[in-house]
């Protein structure tokens, strides 16, 4: 499948979405959710930690607009990119964890590598 997955929100909601699974990927290093989620969860977080390797003044301004915290930003650029400096892509890692009870849904966890 070609773009983005809708997730079953309208694009408002699932941008906000996305964005705050974002920075609680960053902010915990890991987190739990549905695989849908976690797949589109880590493109975004790839592009994160892609301008916080670049490390310059737009980059940050960027890595901002996109992410809700300044602590998130502050973190991303001193603690997490600088991690990732000799390695091209793959910074996170999606391992399947099997049906959900409720509702049966595919869960996922989404780790930094």
């Amino acid at each position: 499948m070609a773009g983005k997955r809708k997730l079953g929100r309208r694009t408002d909601h699932r941008n906000a979405m996305l964005r705050n699974l974002v920075g609680s990927l960053l902010e915990h290093g890991r987190i739990e959710t549905t695989l849908t989620r976690a797949k589109e969860t880590q493109k975004m977080a790839d592009k994160m930690i892609t301008l916080g390797k670049r490390n310059t003044l737009h980059t940050r301004r960027q890595a901002a607009s996109y992410l809700y915290e300044p602590k998130l930003v502050q973190k991303l650029f001193s603690e997490i990119a600088p991690e990732y400096e000799d390695r091209n892509g793959g910074y996170t890692r999606v391992l399947k964890l099997g049906p959900r009870r409720g509702d049966g849904s595919e869960r996922a966890i989404i780790e930094l590598v």
